[in-house]
């Protein structure tokens, strides 16, 4: 069976992932509200959410499999969403001074043939170095990173701001989980490597 691949997902950044495997595949964006329900965990939010994704792209492609995902960074149980402006991005530097921000990346792969749907959440922790106000405001000038939950790029100079990863995947951390992803499409039939 070769059913097109479709990552419901307009990220530059989650594109850029999936066009590692070298699987031929396209993008549709998914009409989902991406609000916070009141007392939701964030690993339910972001399962909740990427299953959404997948499920809306669906609807207009019922012959692909969908890749839907969706993440959010938080101290604590405090969602860091991306900040829009230099000052929003200045606080949550601030905030993350020191302290380790936890990202929850949620990942969905629905066949829309079968109905089959797999999901699954992967956590990944950066730990920020103690950042005094000037190392901030030198990151945000240099890299200006406003689109960016958690307010960096760590496939950029964002990795001077850290004392240490750790995670099992590191494609999670910039919003695909890679390692687990493949796992989910070679159950679809999808291997990347065309191998037995």
């Amino acid at each position: 069976m070769n059913q097109p691949l479709i990552l419901a997902s307009t990220s530059p950044f989650r594109r850029a992932l999936l066009e590692r495997l070298g699987l031929p595949f396209t993008t549709a964006a998914p009409a989902v509200a991406e609000d916070r329900r009141p007392d939701e965990p964030p690993q339910v939010m972001v399962l909740r959410l990427a299953e959404a994704k997948a499920v809306a792209v669906a609807a207009g492609h019922p012959e692909a499999i969908i890749i839907g995902s969706d993440q959010v960074a938080c101290i604590d149980d405090q969602v860091l969403g991306k900040p829009g402006n230099r000052e929003r991005a200045i606080a949550q530097l601030e905030l993350a001074s020191g302290r380790t921000l936890v990202f929850q990346t949620g990942l969905c792969v629905l066949n829309a043939i079968t109905g089959r749907t797999q999901t699954l959440v992967e956590p990944f922790r950066v730990h920020f170095r103690r950042l005094t106000r000037a190392r901030i405001e030198a990151y945000l000038d240099r890299e200006r990173p406003y689109d960016c939950a958690g307010s960096f790029k760590s496939e950029g100079l964002g990795i001077a701001l850290f004392a240490r990863l750790e995670g099992e995947d590191p494609s999670a951390l910039i919003g695909l989980p890679l390692i687990r992803l493949i796992t989910l499409l070679e159950t679809e039939g999808l291997d990347p490597l065309g191998g037995d």
